[in-house]
């Protein structure tokens, strides 16, 4: 049927087109789910159009029937009446809206089998956008994982490079080098002081004794001057 065919053409567009620009999934069904209620408005709309023409037929057969009963009942008025002429007259013309009766319930027995396709295809369809209204959320929770997925997949496969690592490596034994030779260059800094210390402290000592001498010296030579005196 040409009205459901096009509802297809149109959602199948929509969704190549959306596909092809790779829009988010989340946007992208929130789309679908309002182009597919958009165009069940239009086939409701179509059917109740189709509907509205059976009901047309189904009235215009129904006065063309009842324009059969009523000239078959000016027939028998005339026959009883005598007048066999005008009896004939209604006669005819019962026969020209027996025949119209007849074509119109043809045409709406037609339009009423097309009219009940139309109303099943229109609950399936019904049906189906009511579905894919529940699957919606399940859809975009399913994306939203799977990138979330993707995007794990690619920082892990960012971690395998290991440059990175090597250059933390490296990095970490310079600052191990950098500890190492500030501790010794304060270790070789605290043996200098303990040798000057100890140097200075044999030099006072030294110092110390020399002075001791000179003075025992001396002291003996002036005594010695006054004895002589």
């Amino acid at each position: 049927m040409g009205l459901f065919d096009k509802f297809k053409r149109v959602v199948k567009s929509n969704l190549n087109e959306m596909i092809s620009k790779a829009e988010d999934p989340e946007k992208m069904l929130n789309q679908l789910i309002i182009d597919m209620n958009q165009q069940l408005i239009e086939s409701k709309k179509s059917v109740a159009s189709a509907i509205a023409d059976e009901k047309k037929l189904e009235r215009h057969m129904n006065q063309q029937i009842s324009q059969v009963s009523e000239w078959d009942r000016k027939a028998k008025l005339a026959v009883r009446a005598g007048k066999d002429t005008l009896a004939k007259e209604a006669l005819l013309r019962k026969q020209d809206y027996e025949n119209a009766a007849s074509q119109y319930r043809e045409q709406w027995e037609s339009q009423h089998q097309s009219v009940e396709q139309l109303k099943g295809a229109l609950r399936q369809l019904q049906m189906k956008i009511e579905e894919a209204q529940r699957k919606k959320n399940l859809l975009i929770a399913r994306a939203k994982r799977a990138n979330a997925q993707k995007k794990i997949q690619a920082s892990m496969s960012g971690l395998s490079n290991t440059s990175a690592f090597e250059a933390f490596d490296r990095m970490a034994a310079k600052v191990d080098k950098i500890e190492a030779e500030a501790e010794a260059i304060a270790e070789i800094g605290d043996m200098s002081s303990a040798d000057a210390d100890l140097e200075q402290q044999f030099k006072a000592l030294e110092g110390g004794a020399a002075s001791a001498e000179l003075l025992l010296e001396d002291l003996k030579q002036r005594m010695k001057g006054d004895e002589e005196n």
